[in-house]
């Protein structure tokens, strides 16, 4: 109700119920005949939790009436596009929206962005681009897809909101068939509660009439609300269901990494005993561990010049800064280099990201925009565990990173990105490039 007693045409979210509570009473009366045969039954890899449940919504209904913390708007590079979901957001929100667009220079696909809410109930609008699907594109396609979701998810947890509304990203202008794409925002979605669900209390998806159908078919596949629906869910679950994260896999592109690079193979029980083997020596180097000389610091701390938690009070601080700024600034001029990107596992689990030395331009490119996207992409990646592989390949005297940049990116970077990177693999080195590795490496400490 407004205060002159008119009823609102927004909808809270809290008032809706949530997925966890359809059909609930029918659920739970075979619950207890299902717990003693689920023991011996296979699991399935998206398991039984009330609690995830209980933070997802669907709800047929348009997402620009939703009153929540941030909605989801689909559209295209320019974000000028003209679609049901855009039409009825731009509507309601007034003409501010228009102008906070412009200020944002466009949107590239798989991307994030962030304008007010204006008139709208949702406090904030997350602006994001789907991919135009061609089948014999579909990889590009699906991981494009994947980071839409999971970027807006991100960016949700990185401003501490509460609650966000997807609408469908996949547009039918974009021609991506409706089924697979809701595999893709279902499981991502799931993942990410499963990792960081303490940040994020409701996610609701607005669906048409068209679509909920859909998504009433696929959701118990990866949100089952019981164990019965779990296991009779199991059978239906695609092949690929994604990494750890729903990010999509596809095995033949995975860079895959041996415990000891270089060296024979003795038996097939080694093999098999995996993680079982001593790690220690992976990332043990100082260019690996990237820490600086502890006799050193612990002198000026002793001196009194710094106590150690303003040392890491104020490094945080600044990195905040670096942080911010990455998430403000146009960065595809840096990103269309396409010289740091992620590509699956090691066979620890660890993300393994790329970096591609001869796509590096560094007389050319301003290398503080380069260390504003390097913050970008790895901020989330390094919060696990993860290995950098750098490619020297093909490289020219223009493509080297100097020790000032290195120096400077040490300095900026967040604990976790040393914390957490366990190995540095240098592939194609040159007999310079060994040399200065190796001065840079001193120079670090």
């Amino acid at each position: 109700m407004d205060p002159l007693g008119a009823p609102s045409q927004f909808v809270d979210v809290d008032t809706l119920p949530s997925w966890g509570n359809s059909c609930e009473d029918q659920l739970n009366a075979s619950d207890s005949a299902a717990e003693t045969y689920q023991e011996e039954t296979l699991r399935s890899p998206f398991l039984y939790n009330k609690d995830i449940n209980g933070k997802v919504v669907l709800w047929k209904g348009d997402v620009a009436l939703l009153n929540c913390t941030a909605i989801v708007n689909t559209s295209n590079e320019s974000l000028t596009d003209k679609n049901p979901v855009s039409d009825s957001i731009f509507m309601l929100a007034g003409p501010d929206l228009k102008e906070d667009l412009q200020k944002l220079r466009g949107c590239r696909t798989g991307e994030a962005k962030l304008t007010k809410g204006f008139n709208l109930a949702a406090r904030f609008i997350i602006h994001t681009v789907g991919p135009k699907y061609k089948s014999r594109y579909r990889t590009a396609a699906e991981s494009s897809l994947y980071s839409c979701y999971r970027n807006v998810l991100q960016l949700a947890k990185e401003q501490s909101m509460s609650s966000v509304g997807f609408c469908v990203i996949n547009s039918a202008k974009r021609g991506y068939p409706l089924e697979d794409a809701t595999h893709i925002a279902l499981r991502t979605v799931r993942r990410f509660l499963e990792i960081h669900g303490e940040t994020i209390e409701k996610v609701v998806f607005a669906v048409s009439e068209l679509e909920e159908a859909t998504y009433r078919k696929l959701l118990p596949l990866y949100f089952p609300r019981s164990l019965k629906e779990e296991s009779h869910s199991l059978p239906y679950l695609p092949a690929d269901i994604g990494n750890a994260e729903g990010e999509p896999v596809v095995p033949e592109r995975q860079i895959r990494i041996s415990e000891k690079p270089g060296a024979p193979e003795d038996n097939q029980e080694e093999e098999d005993e995996g993680l079982g083997v001593d790690l220690s020596f992976i990332g043990s180097h100082a260019f690996a561990r990237m820490e600086g000389d502890i006799d050193k610091q612990r002198r000026l701390i002793l001196q009194g010049q710094l106590s150690e938690a303003a040392l890491q009070k104020q490094h945080q601080r600044n990195y905040n800064r670096w942080l911010c700024q990455a998430r403000s600034e146009d960065l595809s001029d840096i990103a269309s280099l396409k010289a740091l990107y992620q590509t699956g596992v090691d066979n620890c689990g660890r993300t393994v990201m790329v970096v591609v030395g001869r796509n590096i331009p560094v007389t050319l490119i301003d290398m503080d925009k380069a260390l504003l996207y390097f913050i970008h992409v790895m901020d989330h990646i390094a919060v696990k565990e993860y290995v950098l592989v750098y490619f020297h390949t093909l490289t020219s005297e223009y493509n080297h990173l100097d020790s000032d940049f290195l120096k400077k990116l040490y300095d900026v970077v967040d604990i976790k990105y040393k914390r957490n990177l366990k190995a540095v693999y240098f592939v194609h080195p040159t007999f310079r490039s060994k040399k200065l590795t190796s001065q840079n490496a001193k120079n670090l400490k």
